[in-house]
């Protein structure tokens, strides 16, 4: 409500005025709390008091806003007015201390119709939106469709797989019986040979047997007729002479070093074939390792391919690199393990001493200290052979390595199983196991590994061996070849 200038307004009419205006507020503000209601109450009766001080000086009986009597006049009427506001509506005057929420002054209802109207979207958005929506919809369900398509499709590769393994296993034995029934048939003809020749030679001695006989038989006769009789069979019986077993005869047997060498070829398969059987799973998480130069010590040269390593016994003429060991002739990896199985052999048969093992990246590579040696810390495992005796090492501890047999390792073969804490040395050769560490607990190393904690890198160390043995000369990092 605005006041008119220049309209004569007395005191009297001012408050009508205010009182009304309080009233249109409240009118605009039913529906809201007593709280926002005497706030809103207060706010219109000193916006109203602030605009009839301003329309004071221009009222019709040309007194001025200081003088008394205007000031008389409109005080008294403001106070009482302000009371009756307090005691018909009962609010309590804000305090800027208070923790009460001020309400914000309410919008008209056209403002808000249009502000409603403004946020609506038109029907364009709304059917580009459906049009959106359904093509989300049918992309979803084909996406389901096709995850249950291959939900139903893994027992069918499953079996289809089950199947190509029961004919791979099954055309092994095959082949084992088809050799089993060659070995059987060659026997066989072994025998039915030896029994021939044995056949003859009994032949020959049942011929002289009868003949004995016949001499005899002819004896007995003569002696019981007539003396002339007697000299006929005699002269009969001087012309067979004794038979004596042939040196021949010996020598008709089966050949028995033939069925032994045929024994110990047998042997010698059925040990490759288990290594080999053993060997099939940790092959199919073979990972092809080569030596990072960086980190090899300046006395270890290393191969074009990268995967043989040889101690030249002289420095290269290199700067030194931050990751390479400088007193410890060591070196690293290029890939590390970080998930997951991974398999790798390294021969060691062109070394006397050595050790094959596995390390943190932040490893030592300044000085012989113990955190720059393998297995002499925490950051490291490791097998190694020295002065003739192997031994596995981790955190400065070390167990003697049982099992091996009396011929020295060719190939150490290293299973890494990231994710389980695994991790075990083979003799690559008989697939015999040489030291396995684990999540167990042990007696000698005395933190159980229930995870690796950082990338693990393939490592290999030179050591230097007794006085009366060569010095080490290479090791090679294998190429595993798998079908």
């Amino acid at each position: 409500m605005h006041f008119m200038a220049g309209a004569t307004c007395t005191p009297e009419r001012l408050i009508v005025r205010k009182i009304r205006y309080v009233e249109n507020a409240l009118d605009s503000a039913k529906g809201e709390d007593l709280p926002a209601r005497g706030f809103i109450c207060v706010s219109y009766f000193v916006q109203s008091s602030d605009m009839a001080e301003k329309e004071a000086p221009s009222v019709g009986n040309g007194q001025s806003p200081g003088t008394p009597s205007a000031q008389s006049g409109l005080a008294p009427s403001s106070a009482g007015s302000h009371g009756v506001l307090q005691d018909g509506l009962s609010f309590t005057p804000l305090d800027s201390n208070s923790d009460n929420v001020v309400q914000p002054f309410p919008r008209s209802p056209k403002l808000q119709r249009k502000i409603a109207e403004a946020g609506r979207p038109s029907q364009e958005q709304l059917s580009r939106r459906m049009e959106e929506l359904q093509a989300e919809r049918s992309k979803t369900e084909a996406h389901i469709q096709s995850l249950k398509k291959r939900k139903a499709d893994l027992s069918r590769s499953t079996e289809a797989m089950k199947q190509q393994v029961r004919e791979r296993f099954e055309n092994m034995r095959r082949v084992l019986k088809q050799d089993e029934q060659a070995i059987q048939d060659s026997l066989e003809l072994d025998l039915r040979q030896t029994r021939t020749r044995l056949d003859q030679v009994l032949k020959n001695w049942k011929h002289h047997q009868d003949q004995v006989t016949k001499n005899i038989c002819s004896i007995q006769a003569a002696l019981s007729k007539s003396p002339k009789a007697e000299e006929d069979e005699k002269g009969q019986s001087e012309n067979l002479s004794p038979k004596k077993p042939d040196a021949s005869e010996n020598q008709i047997r089966l050949n028995e070093e033939r069925f032994e060498t045929l024994l110990k070829t047998l042997s010698s398969i059925s040990k490759q074939l288990k290594v080999q059987l053993q060997r099939k799973t940790l092959l199919l998480d073979s990972s092809p390792m080569v030596i990072d130069r960086q980190t090899c010590h300046s006395q270890m040269t290393v191969s074009s391919d990268g995967r043989g390593v040889s101690f030249s016994g002289s420095a290269h003429p290199a700067p030194e690199h931050p990751l390479q060991f400088d007193k410890v002739c060591c070196a690293l990896g290029t890939s590390p393990v970080v998930a997951g199985q991974s398999y790798w052999e390294v021969d060691v048969r062109c070394c006397s001493a050595w050790a094959v093992g596995v390390a943190y990246g932040n490893v030592e590579r300044k000085g012989r200290d113990k955190g720059s040696k393998l297995g002499r810390n925490r950051n490291s495992w490791c097998v190694e052979l020295r002065n003739g005796h192997l031994s596995a090492w981790h955190n400065d501890r070390h167990v003697t390595c049982q099992g091996v047999g009396q011929t020295a390792l060719g190939k150490v073969g290293v299973w890494l199983n990231y994710d389980k804490g695994q991790l075990v040395f083979y003799n690559a050769d008989t697939m015999v196991v040489v030291q396995k560490f684990s999540a167990a607990v042990t007696p000698v190393f005395d933190r159980a590994h229930h995870q690796f904690t950082e990338p693990l890198f393939p490592a290999v160390r030179f050591l230097r061996p007794a006085d009366n043995q060569i010095w080490p000369n290479h090791l090679e990092l294998c190429h595993l070849n798998t079908p």
